[in-house]
């Protein structure tokens, strides 16, 4: 079984294996490894499960950083502190277009405010978009008309990272190889290595195939090894890939 956080964990050692080294977005961005592993992660539902991973992580001296969104099924107070007590990077998952329906002027006061609210609770280098992909909006956008860096935010992923140097996996679509089922969550890359499964990842790892700098971006909600939750999720996000395909990829 995959999108389990047992397999989560073999990924890791694999990587641990491999002698990557695990930087923050934010050190990524001040001064990268040149064997380094940024594990990103999208905290859109159950921030439980971003706590089990940040759990793992910390066990296995590892770092990564983790996005919340500024909507109750994300932002979870303790949660937050938790994370980020545990030595892990917090950073604010952004959708200000999406809940404004593209008002620039609502939307970068929305920014604002979730911002300053998150900073209260854990220091904030760093952003994400959030994708939406049932929205006609596209976040990123809100940079067209505002600067980002000004609010002391020194990077963003789909800004600021050359992902022709930087191999980026994401699990968009409960697979390695979504892209095509993507939405927003799609960069241009120059590497010709495609994976379905994280097994094929993990293997790829043994045989010491893959690049020298990685992102991986997980959205923690679709790893479970309860059954129950496991194929909930399942089903649930193979219906999200069929309503994608058909209505909302271009």
């Amino acid at each position: 079984m995959d999108f389990t956080v047992q397999k989560y964990e073999e990924l890791l050692a694999a990587l641990v294996s491999n002698d990557y080294q695990f930087q923050t977005f934010n050190e990524f961005l001040l001064k990268p490894t040149k064997r380094s592993v940024v594990l990103r992660h999208d905290v859109d539902l159950l921030p439980l499960n971003s706590l089990r991973f940040a759990e793992i992580q910390a066990q296995k001296g590892i770092r990564g950083v983790y996005y919340f969104r500024a909507v109750p099924e994300s932002w979870d107070v303790s949660v937050i502190k938790r994370i980020e007590d545990l030595g892990h990077e917090i950073g604010y998952h952004y959708e200000c277009l999406t809940t404004t329906k593209g008002n620039m002027e609502m939307a970068i006061k929305d920014f604002e405010k979730n911002l300053a609210e998150l900073r209260k609770l854990a220091k904030v280098s760093t952003i994400c978009m959030h994708g939406s992909p049932m929205s006609p909006y596209d976040s990123k956008d809100l940079w067209k008309h505002y600067d980002y860096k000004g609010y002391g935010i020194a990077g963003e992923p789909y800004f600021d990272v050359d992902f022709n140097q930087v191999f980026y996996l994401t699990d968009t679509g409960r697979r390695w190889d979504g892209d095509k089922l993507s939405v927003r969550d799609k960069v241009n890359v120059a590497y010709d290595q495609f994976f379905h499964s994280t097994d094929q990842i993990i293997h790829s790892l043994k045989l010491e195939q893959l690049p020298d700098q990685i992102m991986f971006t997980f959205h923690p909600q679709r790893w479970n090894d309860n059954f129950l939750k496991w194929a909930k999720e399942l089903i649930a996000q193979n219906f999200k890939n069929i309503i994608k395909k058909y209505f909302f990829v271009k």
